[in-house]
């Protein structure tokens, strides 16, 4: 049976080329970093979860809800091929249930906050708004974008950034859990402006406060899909 099925709707992703060795605290056994022509990507994601269902239940008013978190791009080689995958620094929900399944099942590193969103149309610029309270500080991340959808351009970085299919947690030293993401190719909007407005030091420790002072060289906010989360495996080094 499968984990966890959703929709992921207008994900915001905002991105930065960061030195490989603040990372390396949070690699996962077993697998590498991956890299863009030569770069090493951390990035900024805000989007919706909705219809979510878990084991195949909708849990009460938990159906619905914003996600924000910071991750890193990895892959594994496995039976020949390449596994590119993701690794989570902190997701940041606003639903205490999703946080302890996620952490006490996936061993993920989910954090409760106060959230919330805002997505409108007017005049053909969807503007598209996620923000949450991180010590009584609001951080934003927000866009206006042509509402107009063209697909992905082939080994481009956007391709790079939304094209990865598993997810990998560092559960010990050697030990790591993997599982896959499934859902079609998505779209992407054409951004206009963002806006950013994050504390990443609060957010994510002393190690990222130099994103605090950085633009992003990329943002991007994608259409998104049904997804399927299958249920996790365990890897021991």
């Amino acid at each position: 049976m499968n984990f966890l099925t959703a929709q992921w709707k207008n994900l915001i992703m905002a991105n930065y080329i960061v030195q490989p060795d603040i990372l390396q605290e949070y690699l996962p056994a077993d697998t590498e970093l991956d890299y863009f022509n030569g770069n090493c990507y951390v990035s900024l994601v805000g989007f919706m979860f909705e219809d979510t269902k878990v084991l195949g239940l909708k849990i009460p008013n938990h159906s619905n809800f914003e996600e924000v978190n910071l991750r890193f791009y990895v892959k594994r080689f496995e039976n020949g091929e390449w596994r590119r995958g993701v690794v989570f620094i902190k997701e940041i929900v606003p639903k205490s249930a999703i946080t302890f399944v996620a952490n006490t099942l996936y061993k993920e590193h989910y954090e409760t906050q106060i959230m919330n969103h805002n997505i409108k149309l007017e005049a053909e610029i969807l503007n598209v708004c996620y923000n949450w309270n991180q010590e009584n500080t609001i951080n934003k991340i927000e866009v206006n974008a042509y509402d107009f959808l063209s697909p992905l351009d082939p080994e481009s970085e956007a391709e790079f950034i939304m094209e990865h299919y598993y997810g990998y947690t560092k559960y010990a030293k050697n030990t790591t859990y993997e599982y896959e993401v499934q859902h079609p190719k998505w779209e992407q909007y054409t951004i206009k402006n963002y806006n950013i407005a994050v504390d990443f030091e609060k957010n994510y420790g002393k190690e990222f406060s130099f994103l605090n002072t950085m633009k992003p060289c990329s943002v991007y906010l994608a259409k998104g899909s049904v997804i399927t989360v299958k249920n996790k495996r365990k890897l021991v080094r």
